[in-house]
């Protein structure tokens, strides 16, 4: 009988030490299931900057394969229209070239760096000129020189075709181009990126600012004071004509439009996309 009760009590303490293995083992399973398996649904709205649409697009793409019950709208219009639109509360991200204005720091919005973008100077391919000096730039964008012929190319009118006073962009080259100084206001404003590339390759002897995704064979690419644009050369710090590219939100981000702002700003997307659109990989910027 002795015997018969040990084996009987050494079996019970075996099968209950098995079951607490399982057990477990079955909530460390859990607790591991790969972020791409969460079921995500919802609807995300974001709207501002129209540098970073290409590289938003693709995004927007390769999360629709993960998460085939998520929505992304996806629209331009500026970044300082972004930054008002996500602090009314008119959409779940706004897009932004550049940091958050004055006016808006109260609102409760969080930023999140996306990529570093870099800006390219472009013209009409008919420019002879391949490489203007800083204050040449300046110089052009001021209105203070108006004909190719007094940068060493022909004699031609400069035509500046470039954004709206809402446009990311314009702030940019505002703030790391002209320092201070006053665009003219002698200027042809369009309201995306893709309309300045397409006014300057079909406008004789224009000129303007795009980011660097936006360059193409239908525009001619200038070389900012010598050195011509790369990521290399951002990375490098002798490119200095870039900013970052911000994801903005109304408080933390939650749900699907957390889910698709940690997908964006993944170092596997990055990786993967970011230098391919004409990006800088955040990992990769120096501040």
């Amino acid at each position: 009988m002795y015997n018969l009760f040990k084996k009987s009590t050494v079996l019970a303490l075996a099968i209950a030490l098995g079951a607490g293995v399982m057990a477990g083992c079955g909530g460390e399973k859990k607790a591991e299931k790969p972020a791409a398996d969460v079921k995500v649904e919802g609807k995300v709205a974001a709207s501002g900057s129209t540098a970073l649409l290409p590289l938003l697009k693709v995004g927007q793409e390769e999360f629709y394969k993960q998460h085939d019950k998520v929505t992304i709208n996806l629209s331009g219009g500026g970044s300082f229209t972004g930054q008002k639109q996500v602090a009314s509360g008119a959409v779940d991200i706004g897009n932004s070239d550049v940091a958050l204005s004055d006016d808006l720091k109260d609102q409760g919005l969080v930023e999140t760096k996306l990529v570093g973008i870099p800006f390219v100077f472009i013209t009409n391919k008919d420019v002879t000129v391949d490489n203007l000096s800083a204050q040449q730039y300046v110089d052009i964008l001021t209105g203070k020189i108006t004909n190719w012929k007094e940068v060493g190319g022909a004699d031609q009118k400069i035509t500046l075709i470039h954004r709206a006073k809402s446009s990311g962009s314009r702030a940019t080259i505002a703030d790391v181009v002209l320092k201070g100084a006053q665009f003219t206001d002698n200027a042809v404003i369009q309201d995306s990126n893709g309309a300045v590339r397409s006014a300057i390759g079909t406008t004789p002897g224009a000129i303007g600012y795009v980011d660097a995704a936006y360059v193409d064979e239908s525009v001619k690419a200038l070389s900012y004071d010598g050195v011509k644009f790369s990521i290399d050369a951002v990375t490098g710090g002798k490119y200095p004509v870039y900013t970052f590219g911000r994801m903005f939100t109304k408080g933390e981000p939650k749900g699907a439009v957390k889910a698709f702002i940690d997908y964006v700003t993944s170092s596997a997307f990055q990786e993967a996309n970011a230098e391919k659109q004409g990006f800088v990989p955040v990992t990769k910027m120096a501040k």
